[in-house]
């Protein structure tokens, strides 16, 4: 019978975090239930055409996939290791709606309102995707079913679960965490947990 390992601490671990086995659960609100027939995911605001693109749920497995193996860091302290995400490269919509020229962020909307800022190049980064599974297992409720989006390099309040939309803009605007005191940029390497460190140009 085989035994699968623990995982294991990295041997690189962003400064003030600390190793926790398993996966925690963390987030804002309840869980919301997941009505297939209403579901889908838009892409809005400043898109090339002018338009808003949706897909429906069963849309999703035409999309291209892609597996990433990486750590989750939330800014709370725990680092968790080793997770193999399975989903649609986060560079694929902006393949399938380009944004217009002018983009430099986006926000990611989620169930409820929540949403999530990022920088046009940590959204772009070759490791973000929107997760449809985890260990080779759909996501659970619990961790964003139907669709999580996943940005490993920055702290995990920037991967909003139960994601709904990415809206282009042309200017920066603060999400939901952003506005309650916490980095606008949110590097784990950096230490960049919350608002009072931010510097002028973050």
């Amino acid at each position: 019978m085989s035994v699968t390992p623990k995982p294991k601490a990295p041997d690189r671990m962003p400064p003030g975090q600390r190793f926790v086995n398993g996966w925690p659960v963390s987030h804002y609100g309840p869980v919301p239930r997941f009505r297939p027939e209403r579901w889908s995911l838009r892409v809005f605001g400043a898109t090339a055409s002018g338009d808003t693109h949706e897909w429906t749920f069963d849309d999703l497995a035409g999309l291209p996939h892609t597996t990433v193996t990486a750590d989750l860091h939330c800014a709370s302290g725990p680092t968790s290791t080793g997770h193999e995400w399975y989903g649609i490269p986060a560079t694929t919509v902006l393949d399938l709606v380009p944004p217009t020229s002018e983009v430099t962020h986006v926000m990611a909307w989620a169930e409820y309102g929540y949403s999530a800022n990022l920088r046009l190049a940590d959204f772009t980064s070759s490791q973000t995707l929107m997760a449809t599974h985890h260990n080779g297992e759909p996501v659970t409720a619990e961790h964003g079913f139907p669709l999580r989006l996943v940005v490993p390099h920055l702290f995990g309040y920037k991967g909003p679960k139960w994601l709904r939309g990415i809206e282009y803009m042309t200017a920066d605007r603060r999400g939901f965490w952003e506005e309650r005191g916490y980095h606008n940029l949110a590097d784990p390497w950096l230490q960049q947990r919350y608002s009072y460190q931010e510097d002028a140009s973050d």
